[in-house]
């Protein structure tokens, strides 16, 4: 095969791709292998690849090639989450957009025209992620909404009310009036901002005397149903059994007394809006007092509302804020920071409402999930800080609102009959629920039967996604369920720690008495170059596909692992994306380079031996670094190391060793050995660059599918010789000094130049082979005592002596040493008068005294070479 001039990512990258999928390389069935499993954290079916997906699928990526590699039965499962909140959302706007409102519809017609919605532009994201390269088991691919997976849902609601912990409850809930439906604790975002508390005076009954009381909701006085003050609090003694006139409304309230009023807060006396307030809502029940609710589900207030009736909460505000002022009942106004809670997927200011719902009780299925992180250690987060995160949350679980008023989902599996909603049942279909209901009532036919119209949270059928995914929990003993699970790996974002990390532990230890996985890699967020958060209203978030189109996929992956951290965030910058294109493009020319030489047996040059044995060792050496960041999921440091190794030690070192001199051919035993060592760079390299390396490894030989890279033999770590890696990089010092001295003198690489050396570290002279190869040296000396008239390096104590010959201006270079020596003189003394100085030695850190006194060594070392070359050239 023809090797082309450039690499061109959009030329290989789909043909490779095909290649793996026709090849069935990414599928995966049970076997006598170890299994290594990642579940995908399945995106929204209404999702698009952005950034964070790009890094975390890539990460998953590479553990999954690397497991491949390594002989494991690697097993991939991707899917999509059906996203009751935002699907039913865009399929909401989408009908709105023909004229079509979701309240005109019966819920088989909206949920048929959600359908249609999903089959259409769902599932975008998994094309996407192929473009990516993600090796995915796409035969496995789930749907949280596919028949199997719901019917596990289903199962497990029955199960879990079986045994008590699932309750219907009237409590007050976070209702979303955007969305219009409730939301749990953990998608409620409390945020500051700035508003203003009211000040309002309420008549006493039969009197002409006020109190006043502060809120920063005067909309909801129209709910208000009492007044009250704190028992000791000696001002308000006076007002105890009297009754107070709500402005506007006239509703006539009582005012009672408890300790739960702060005395220091606002006026001391607390309007009670039962309806709209927890705390009011405990006030209420303790006090049996009347709950009014003012609001509609779309938060305009209702007939409680009187003239308002109709009208946006946050319009009322304003106007009623005006009414009061104009009839004289709001006595001021100030400034006042306030925690407002909005909801996570709409951000809708959040509205306290009073609602039946289903809870699932957490505190006793939380414990074997919080043993397993904090005790027992048999899930491990990394990095290991969310640790802390995870407690406080698990000792601090809240019952679990699992209901949602939405269409779009698992319809919950409770049925009525009779009149109200007191009479019920839970079966897992319409006849098992038949024969229950029956069982209470003889009389009850099928037509009585009305299923609950909510459905379950989203997070309740993506808490059993490691489970549901093999079937586990419709068929607990399948032989997947058994084979694959638990899973390795999980790589995810620390903001669903909580709402899907945590609850997946949960179920794991209640459905299978075992941990979902071992491992938790929580990946930042990837910021921008200033460190802001990627949004699309700041217009920070570059499209991840033209990235991919301009890049290569390649080149994207390391783009994002060598974006550097900040916190456990990514910064990420389109330059790293260059650098991984230019990667690509090195790892190509090198290549070419190779295939370019003519291969003849020739005995084998000393110097490309002792460079093979060299990069033998240090790829070993290499590779134990790799092992061990992997282990410790430092997946970026992992490919700084094997970027570091390919681009400098093969590419920069290696091949300027072992290449013939111009028009002449390399020797067949140090070709083979050189393409033997490249193919271990490519496996190392095939996790983060699976489509270049495939291109290069399928252009080195003739290969059949079965030799294809991405199921060849992950390298295995064999002993490095420590010596000979000192060895090279002691005498790629003394090349180093060798360029350094052609450079400042303009020598040309062409002019061969003689080496001097007082050998005090007695280095072993096999080296010189080298030494002569690169730096053009004709001759190596080792010498007793300094040489004249010669420019000289020092590499530790040994120093190097090159005769200057004809090469260069005396003149100038006695002058050039002059104020260089003049310079470093100043410096020294500039640190030698620090080191003096007490109050700093006694008082500065030890390693900041301990970089002044090298500095100073350094230094005078460099006097004493600069004096030295003088006293030569004179």
């Amino acid at each position: 095969m023809e090797i082309p001039s450039k690499y061109e990512p959009h030329k290989v990258e789909n043909r490779w791709y095909d290649y793996w999928m026709k090849n069935n390389f990414f599928h995966s069935t049970p076997d006598n292998r170890t299994p290594y499993t990642i579940v995908i954290p399945p995106p929204n079916v209404t999702g698009v690849l952005h950034m964070g997906h790009m890094l975390n699928n890539t990460i998953q990526d590479v553990l999954i090639r690397r497991a491949r590699l390594m002989g494991k039965n690697a097993c991939w499962v991707p899917g999509m989450d059906h996203a009751s909140i935002a699907t039913e959302a865009k399929v909401v706007a989408k009908l709105k957009a023909e004229g079509i409102a979701k309240s005109d519809l019966s819920r088989e017609e909206f949920l048929k025209h959600a359908w249609d919605w999903t089959d259409e532009y769902g599932g975008v994201i998994l094309d996407q992620l192929k473009k990516l390269g993600c090796s995915c088991d796409w035969n496995r691919t789930k749907f949280t909404m596919d028949d199997d997976m719901s019917a596990s849902v289903t199962k497990v609601f029955v199960d879990l009310y079986k045994k008590g912990e699932i309750y219907r409850g009237h409590r007050m809930v976070n209702w979303d009036p955007e969305a219009q439906t409730t939301l749990s604790d953990e998608e409620v975002i409390y945020e500051e901002k700035q508003g203003l508390l009211y000040y309002l005076e309420y008549q006493l009954e039969g009197s002409e005397e006020k109190v006043t009381v502060a809120t920063t909701r005067p909309e909801t006085i129209l709910g208000d149903t009492a007044i009250c003050i704190n028992p000791n609090d000696e001002r308000f003694q006076h007002l105890k059994g009297k009754k107070a006139i709500v402005p506007i409304c006239g509703r006539v309230i009582p005012i009672i007394e408890d300790e739960y009023v702060d005395i220091e807060f606002g006026t001391g006396c607390l309007k009670v809006t039962p309806a709209h307030d927890i705390n009011d809502k405990s006030l209420g029940e303790k006090h049996n007092l009347e709950t009014i609710d003012i609001f509609n589900d779309d938060a305009t207030l209702n007939s409680f509302g009187l003239h308002y009736q109709g009208k946006d909460r946050f319009v009322v505000r304003k106007e009623i804020a005006k009414e009061l002022k104009e009839k004289g009942f709001l006595v001021k106004t100030e400034t006042h920071i306030n925690k407002v809670g909005t909801s996570e997927r709409t951000k809708a200011v959040i509205e306290p409402k009073l609602s039946d719902q289903w809870f699932l009780r957490m505190e006793d299925l939380a414990k074997p999930a919080l043993d397993a992180v904090m005790t027992s250690k048999e899930v491990k987060l990394f990095p290991k800080k969310f640790e802390n995160t995870y407690r406080h949350w698990m000792e601090n679980i809240r019952d679990w609102n699992i209901s949602r008023q939405l269409w779009w989902g698992q319809q919950i599996p409770a049925y009525y009959f009779g009149d109200g909603q007191e009479d019920f049942v839970v079966a897992e279909n319409e006849d098992e629920a038949l024969k229950l209901a029956q069982a209470k009532n003889p009389n009850i036919k099928k037509t009585d039967l009305r299923q609950d119209e909510d459905v379950l949270d989203t997070w309740f059928s993506s808490w059993l996604w490691p489970i549901s995914v093999f079937g586990g929990i419709l068929e607990p003993e399948n032989e997947e369920i058994q084979y694959y699970y638990p899973t390795n790996d999980l790589v995810t974002g620390p903001d669903i720690l909580f709402f899907w990390v945590a609850r997946m532990i949960v179920a794991g230890y209640e459905y299978r008495e075992e941990r979902p996985f071992e491992n938790v890699y929580f990946t930042g967020l990837v910021r921008d170059k200033q460190r802001r958060k990627m949004s699309k209203s700041l217009g920070n978030s570059p499209d991840a596909l033209k990235l991919i189109s301009d890049y290569g996929a390649d080149g994207v992956r390391v783009g994002l692992l060598l974006s550097s951290a900040a916190g456990n965030d990514l910064m990420f910058d389109e330059d790293l994306c260059q650098q991984g294109k230019n990667f690509a493009n090195k790892i190509w020319n090198g290549f070419r380079l190779l295939k370019g030489w003519e291969i003849s047996d020739l005995p084998q040059p000393e110097a490309s031996k002792l460079a093979l044995d060299w990069y033998t060792s240090k790829f070993n050496e290499t590779l134990v670094e790799i092992e061990d960041h992997f282990s410790k999921y430092r997946i970026s440091d992992a490919l700084m190391s094997i970027y570091k190794l390919v681009w400098d030690d093969y590419s920069s070192w290696l091949l300027e060793l072992i290449k013939p001199a111009y028009q002449q051919p390399i020797d067949k035993t140090t070709f083979d050995a050189v393409i033997r060592l490249f193919e271990q760079n490519l496996k190392l390299l095939h996790p983060f660059m699976p489509f270049l390396t495939e291109e290069v490894w399928q252009h080195i030989a003739v290969r059949t599918p079965e030799e294809a890279l991405v199921i060849a033999e992950w390298p295995k770590v064999s002993q490095s010789d420590k010596s000979l890696i000192s060895e090279f990089d002691f005498a790629a010092e003394v090349i180093s000094g060798i360029r350094t001295i052609r450079k400042e003198k303009n020598i040309p690489m062409k002019e061969a130049l003689e080496l001097s050396v007082l050998n005090q570290e007695k280095v072993a002279s096999k080296w010189d082979a080298v030494i002569c190869k690169l730096a053009k040296v004709s001759k190596v000396s080792y010498i007793d005592s300094p040489l004249e008239g010669a420019l000289t390096f020092r590499v530790k104590s040994n120093e190097y002596f090159i005769p200057i010959a004809g090469n260069i201006d005396i003149d100038a270079e006695i002058a050039k040493i002059k104020e260089e020596l003049k310079y470093t003189e100043g410096f020294l003394k500039s640190v030698q008068k620090k080191l003096s100085n007490e109050r700093f030695v006694n008082n500065a850190p030890e390693q900041v005294v301990g970089i002044e006194k090298k500095k100073a060594a350094d230094a005078e070392a460099k006097i004493e070479t600069l004096k030295k070359s003088l006293a030569n050239l004179d």
